[in-house]
């Protein structure tokens, strides 16, 4: 038993050194990159819902369990990596045993005789058994060779999921093995309980050479799959914990993060491009909390299925937009790592790896990867471990557009008007109170402080105040706030866009003016409730302003809208009979969680019949004008709008209804490009909730 106790603990010594090597080597590749304070201190001042977020994402493992199959057998794996530790726990004390008394007859203290343990490691064992198996058919059945494009597993490295697959089947095998032989030669610990090596026990002859190879090669093969998890995308499996606890919330979404330089928010008096780092143009500018990312990324695909640009043949993967920068940091780690001194020493190419450009036509990222976003949040919302690819594209877009003035020429337009008039259309600030005059009750316009009795401020926004199809919802809003008593008043021309699409495009810059400006404002009117009817409005001014010291108790229309209906301020009386499906606005839902008021709303109109579509709430499919991309053109495959109409027309709908003014416009345009070709019903429209919601309150027809 000597020479078994001496191969295997110089081989868990060789192992450990081995693993530990490449752990140091990714520690220092992380911790190269940009530092994140505001992680660690949000960890540390939230410790409590932390340690709920564990036992929840990681140890319930809430996300996977959405996608049931997968995600079923993924739990039972996960858990038999918990709960066959004391196995492996059992094996060492077993090799040391065996070399202190020659005879491997060991229990872990209290608990090691205990039946239900024995139970508890065979029955987690058949079932990753049987989780590998699913995992198997899972991985043939989606295989990209079949399905192409459409497999979530395109553009994975997919040699190394069956390399660990494969692994852990060895991890199982020779578990049973050892501890069959074991049970023969009376070295086993459990008396019963232990079904399955008690099954494997009968079909195995007694020897203790048999139980000493189990033990040799059940420990030899955790210590090679080791190495291989440390040196593979199964990184994971112990940077998945760290990557969730330094997640931000919710999910990864709402705010966009703000632009730091050293850990330090930038101040763009003070900032200098040549000193500080303006977003990412090379992975050196990447944060550790991104190269965490890079680390954690299992491959999975689950953001790539869910992504509207990839589902409408658009070049962005998020899992590639990840994959491909941890290959690239990988491949430049150990020449950044031995520092800028050596650089002369290095041949062409490696010289020319290390100036390929983060994002570029020959770029590690192509342009038309990081234009394609939407900032949905689909990826984010169904990443099982919290990766935040919406970070990593808005820190790529500001050096872009901040640094290197590169980005769609028809965003230049945008961004004009933003500077220039303080909405994305350049239209005179004045135009945004005409839609008051077609109301037949007044509305106050606030100039300097909010009028004694006025509640809320209404944040009409941009599109709410100069786009026809969201004037008809600015309206329908109005009208219900007066007819439930609620009173109100509008900045009108004082209000200035939020600088969402300014932001989302990357130029924070501007962001920071029209924002410090408009919290100016609405400080100096002494507001603290604000309602909108825009979900971007929305987000921006509850979720980002507060970055800059605007704090304000923000709502969204639909939120109010069914608060007051619930009190029976607001009686919808009037039917509405008509199919009517509904379409999740993101920055409302996956960015903010609001999914149930909006069809609350509809769910009290009389005759409604709500039909959901197949990808709904959180799994909701974009209408295409997130990320700014309401004003650059859509040149690379389907129309993403086109896309949603087409699955809301599965639904055969009279309406479809939204609660925003983008999805409002979107919508309506794929809408009408099917009525022109006669693939949809004359009579089929986009409306708001508010829109439904004041007919049948009305029992008339919303003056357009």
């Amino acid at each position: 038993m000597l020479w078994v106790a001496i191969i295997g603990l110089v081989a868990t010594g060789v192992a450990l050194a081995l693993a530990g090597r490449r752990v140091a080597f990714l520690y220092r590749l992380a911790t190269s990159g940009q530092p994140a304070p505001e992680r660690i201190t949000y960890a540390k001042e939230n410790a409590g819902a932390e340690i709920k977020t564990q036992l929840v994402e990681v140890f319930g493992q809430k996300k996977l369990l959405k996608w049931t199959p997968s995600g079923t057998a993924h739990f039972f794996v996960m858990w038999a990596f918990f709960i066959l530790a004391t196995v492996y726990l059992e094996a060492y004390g077993a090799l040391i045993q065996g070399m202190i008394t020659g005879t491997p007859d060991f229990h872990i203290p209290l608990i090691g005789t205990w039946p239900v343990l024995g139970f508890l490691q065979d029955f987690i064992a058949v079932a990753a058994l049987i989780g590998l198996i699913a995992f198997a058919v899972i991985r043939l059945k989606n295989s990209p060779k079949k399905l192409g494009r459409d497999s979530r597993f395109s553009g994975s490295h997919l040699g190394g999921a069956w390399l660990v697959l494969f692994m852990i089947f060895n991890v199982i095998w020779t578990m049973f093995l050892f501890r069959g032989a074991a049970v023969n030669t009376g070295n086993f610990p459990y008396a019963s309980g232990a079904f399955a090596s008690e099954l494997t026990a009968k079909i195995l002859p007694t020897s203790e050479l048999l139980e000493e190879i189990g033990l040799l090669l059940h420990i030899g093969v955790m210590l090679v799959f080791l190495i291989i998890v440390v040196n593979s995308k199964h990184l994971h499996i112990f940077t998945a914990p760290l990557n969730v606890l330094f997640s931000r919330r919710p999910d990864g979404l709402g705010a966009a993060q703000e632009m730091r330089s050293g850990g330090k928010v930038l101040d763009f008096e003070e900032a200098d491009p040549e000193v500080d780092v303006f977003g990412r143009g090379k992975i050196q500018d990447t944060t550790w909390k991104g190269f965490l990312d890079f680390y954690t990324c299992t491959e999975c695909g689950r953001c790539q299925s869910q992504c509207p640009a990839w589902n409408t043949d658009k070049p962005l993967s998020p899992k590639m937009l990840i994959i491909d920068q941890r290959d690239h940091a990988f491949k430049v780690a150990p020449y950044l790592l031995a520092g800028e001194d050596k650089r002369d020493s290095y041949p062409e190419d490696v010289l020319a790896l290390l100036d390929k450009p983060l994002v570029g036509e020959d770029g590690v990222i192509h342009p038309d990867v990081l234009w394609s976003c939407t900032n949905c949040g689909a990826c984010v919302e169904q990443c099982p471990v919290d990766i935040e690819h919406i970070d990593h594209i808005l820190d790529m877009r500001r050096y872009q557009v901040m640094i290197e003035s590169s980005f769609p020429s028809e965003a230049g337009v945008m961004l004009k008007n933003l500077e220039n008039k303080g909405n994305p259309w350049g239209m005179p600030e004045m135009k945004r109170a005409e839609w008051i005059e077609e109301l037949d009750f007044e509305v106050p316009i606030i100039d300097s402080t909010m009028p004694e009795g006025v509640e809320y401020l209404f944040w009409v926004g941009c599109a709410g105040a100069l786009e026809d199809r969201a004037k008809k919802t600015t309206k329908a809003v109005a009208e219900l706030l007066h007819i439930a008593g609620v009173k109100f008043g509008v900045l009108g021309p004082m209000e200035a866009c939020t600088g969402d699409p300014a932001r989302r495009l990357g130029m924070e810059f501007l962001f920071n003016m029209l924002a410090q400006q408009n919290i100016e404002t609405l400080n100096e009117a002494g507001v603290k409730k604000i309602v909108a009817t825009c979900p971007h409005c929305f987000n921006t001014l509850a979720n980002e302003y507060p970055q800059l010291g605007g704090t304000y108790e923000v709502v969204h229309h639909t939120q109010l809208l069914a608060h007051l209906v619930e009190e029976g301020r607001l009686t919808p009386i009037t039917p509405i009979e008509e199919k009517i499906t509904y379409h999740d606005p993101c920055f409302l839902g996956r960015h903010n969680k609001v999914y149930a008021q909006p069809r609350d709303i509809m769910a009290k109109v009389p005759g409604v019949q709500a039909q959901e579509m197949h990808r709904c709430k959180d799994r909701g499919f974009c209408c295409g004008a997130g990320g700014a991309r309401m004003w650059m053109e859509e040149r690379l495959g389907k129309r993403i709008n086109t896309e949603r109409v087409d699955e809301a027309l599965t639904t055969d709908p009279d309406t479809v209804s939204t609660a925003c003014p983008f999805c409002l416009v979107m919508l309506g345009d794929a809408i009408n490009e099917k009525k022109n070709s006669g693939e949809a019903k004359e009579t089929l429209e986009v409306v708001d909730v508010a829109q439904l919601l004041i007919k049948s309150v009305k029992g008339e027809p919303v003056a357009g």
